[in-house]
């Protein structure tokens, strides 16, 4: 890979990512609407990617975010504590009380069975990690003076407020200029951007940040929405890709903005809400096209953060110098195995990962 990537030993960081952690509360089999019990667990789009490489993949791993010092804010750091991603750069807000001037996000989701798709319901308004702002983190002294060799970020981020927008655009510049890779992952949720300018305003904002990104991830609604890109021959639920459009569209991408390294992206069609067909591919300015093993009728726990596991397996690839076919392999099986579980949050080790990328079976370890 032409990746240019610093060495491990001149940092103190493997990776870091940005984005806002919540809580989820996941009834489990039942709905959010008559459950009586919810299971807890943290998630955010960004942060899952760090924890996946980090409990998966054994890197070294922090997140730059915001909470409310209260004992919810308390109880999302003790997640990420276990999850073993470095909580140092929180930027802890007090709590007035009331949550008037800022609280921590709350994410309830069901999973989903059949035919009742997986339903997501967030509470993030005016959330801490919304109100972060240029100049909240000092991102000279993290990417200079500590070192960070990859940086991962995100739309879901991006679309929190005007004011993260431009906290992505202050990093991924400052990561840029000291050596950093830095990965982003369109993540287009028409939830967030509706109130503030919709699709439009999604482009505008995407389109800032784009030039400083080496590694895009996306499916190809994300690519559509955030950037422009038009994929011909796709209906309505995505369940008719045709892999040569998609190809055209990131060939146009890699053109419009030759600075992307990588262009990664999951291949999904929802037969129902717990029958996937799954894979991904991938594209590199020096190898081309690659496709990861395409796999039907994978019977699918928890779809949600499938789509971040891809990125940490693919992430991985790249950092450890695997070529491309090896890397998408990677993150079409690590994204493959994190919905076999509950939560966000990828539960499976390096080990079964590179099992189910080289081809291995779901029989019995002993």
């Amino acid at each position: 890979m032409a990746l240019n990537i610093r060495p491990a030993e001149e940092t103190r960081y493997d990776v870091l990512s940005l984005g806002e952690v919540m809580l989820r509360l996941d009834p489990g089999d039942g709905r959010i609407r008559t459950t009586r019990q919810f299971r807890v667990w943290e998630g955010g789009g960004e942060y899952n990617v760090a924890r996946g490489l980090r409990r998966a993949f054994g890197l070294r791993a922090a997140v730059v975010t915001a909470l409310v010092d209260n004992e919810v804010g308390r109880l999302v750091e003790d997640f990420i504590l276990t999850g073993g991603v470095d909580p140092s750069f929180i930027k802890w807000t007090p709590f007035d009380g009331l949550g008037r001037e800022a609280r921590n996000g709350l994410n309830f989701t069901e999973r989903g069975f059949g035919v009742r798709g997986a339903v997501g319901v967030s509470d993030r308004g005016h959330t801490a990690a919304s109100r972060l702002a240029p100049g909240d983190v000092d991102w000279d002294h993290i990417f200079g003076d500590l070192g960070v060799r990859w940086l991962h970020t995100g739309g879901i981020f991006a679309a929190l407020s005007e004011t993260t927008a431009e906290v992505v655009v202050e990093a991924v510049t400052a990561a840029k200029k000291h050596g950093t890779i830095v990965s982003y992952d369109l993540n287009y949720r028409p939830s967030l951007w509706k109130s503030i300018g919709g699709v439009d305003k999604a482009r505008e904002v995407n389109s800032r940040i784009a030039p400083h990104i080496d590694v895009m991830i996306g499916n190809e609604e994300d690519f559509t929405a955030s950037l422009g890109f038009e994929v011909e021959g796709v209906d309505e639920n995505l369940a008719d890709l045709d892999i040569s459009n998609f190809k055209a569209m990131i060939a146009t991408a890699s053109r419009t903005f030759p600075n992307f390294q990588v262009i990664g992206n999951t291949l999904r069609t929802v037969n129902t809400a717990s029958d996937n067909d799954w894979g991904a591919i991938a594209w590199s300015a020096d190898e081309g096209f690659a496709e990861a093993t395409h796999r039907k009728n994978m019977e699918i726990l928890d779809r949600v953060g499938g789509g971040d596991s891809f990125a940490s397996g693919l992430i991985y690839g790249l950092i450890t110098g695997e070529p491309l076919a090896t890397a998408v392999e990677y993150g079409a099986a690590h994204g493959l195995l994190a919905m076999t579980t509950p939560g966000d949050t990828s539960m499976v080790t390096k080990e079964q990962v590179v099992k189910l990328a080289g081809g291995g079976s779901a029989r019995v370890d002993r």
